[in-house]
């Protein structure tokens, strides 16, 4: 699923394109009618761009099952063709190869998980269960250690995508080129633990990955912090002089966002201070700060971080690997929509000739 698999021999290539779901069925386009309300169709773009919001969490969560669906398909292939390749069956390469190393648990092993069980049971009416039950625990173990080592040798290419939805950047603060191939908007409050863990995660991918990769920062402060909405506006204050993305850094970093220490970090990173301590007093970005949490909640976010990746939403708790499948996703994506372009520009330019 990362790059570094793209070199090894083994290939495989899953697609699942954007207007078929897993059974093949055709997705609806965006002109057909699922309701008439006194002679007046509506669309599936009207459910869309109406009621979007609402759909979005709960595509999310059915693109997660897809996606859990997905990684078990895989496994699955990945198995059957090293069975293959070895000229073995699948329950001989599992046997002999897969679970060769496990053991089972000793009688003290299955005594102490015994205790631990709430249960009125005596042991020995229940050792079997124990047994096959941690049996299969380390088995399932097994296979996936050996699985992630078929994985490491394969071209694995993830074409399912999330839901996408669109977000207004406009006037959002940006990091990076405006024409990079791949556009990670964040929305994200600044009283946020995750948001806090993330944004070190955040900074790396983009010294990674360059100009490959633009990221645009939204401000979603949520209820239950009482200072993230003002340290929003200070972020922006600092904006007006040119240290947004430093402000901002600051914020995550140190955590501290009481009205004192907003002003105390903008003396720190030599703004001035009086036009500073002017526009957070006087509200001057509490506007701004509210356009983008309404447009969060338009969206149906609950929670930050929530991130959109070339319009693509996903959210929650992620880990570094996590943004790089993505970021990688939409790279691969980009390349492939390139060469098919350069593909037909070659062949427009053949036929061309072939006809003077």
């Amino acid at each position: 699923m990362n790059t570094a698999r793209i070199m090894s021999p083994l290939v495989l290539v899953l697609s699942l394109t954007a207007g078929t779901n897993l059974n093949g069925q055709a997705q609806p386009e965006a002109s057909q009618v699922v309701a008439r309300v006194s002679g007046t169709n509506l669309t599936i773009a009207d459910l869309q761009q109406k009621e979007g919001g609402k759909l979005l969490q709960a595509e999310y969560q059915y693109y997660l099952n897809e996606r859990k669906a997905l990684e078990d398909l895989i496994d699955s292939r990945l198995l059957a063709d090293e069975a293959r390749r070895r000229n073995i069956s699948l329950d001989q390469l599992l046997n002999t190869e897969v679970y060769k190393g496990v053991k089972d648990p000793t009688e003290d092993q299955l005594e102490v998980y015994y205790e631990g069980l709430d249960t009125q049971q005596p042991y020995q009416s229940v050792r079997e269960d124990v047994l096959q039950h941690l049996r299969e625990l380390r088995r399932t173990k097994a296979r996936a250690a050996f699985v992630e080592n078929l994985r490491k040798e394969a071209k694995i290419n993830i074409l399912l995508m999330p839901p996408s939805a669109d977000v207004d950047i406009a006037k959002a603060y940006t990091n990076g080129a405006h024409n990079a191939p791949v556009v990670l908007v964040e929305f994200a409050d600044y009283e946020c633990p995750y948001c806090q863990k993330v944004n070190p995660q955040i900074q790396q991918l983009k010294k990674e990955y360059g100009d490959n990769l633009t990221v645009i920062f939204k401000d979603f402060p949520l209820p239950m912090h009482h200072g993230s909405e003002k340290a929003a506006e200070a972020s922006r204050c600092a904006g007006e002089q040119g240290k947004f993305w430093e402000y901002h850094d600051v914020l995550f970093y140190s955590r501290l966002i009481e009205v004192d220490a907003l002003k105390e970090h903008a003396r720190v990173l030599k703004l001035d201070g009086d036009r500073f301590d002017t526009c957070l007093d006087g509200g001057k970005e509490a506007v701004a700060v509210k356009q983008d949490l309404d447009e969060a909640k338009s969206l149906g976010l609950t929670g930050t971080p929530s991130f959109f990746v070339n319009g693509h939403f996903f959210s929650g708790v992620v880990d570094y690997a996590a943004l790089k499948d993505i970021v990688n996703q939409q790279l691969n994506l980009a390349v492939s929509q390139h060469q098919k372009q350069q593909n037909q520009k070659q062949e427009n330019q053949e036929q061309q000739i072939s006809r003077k």
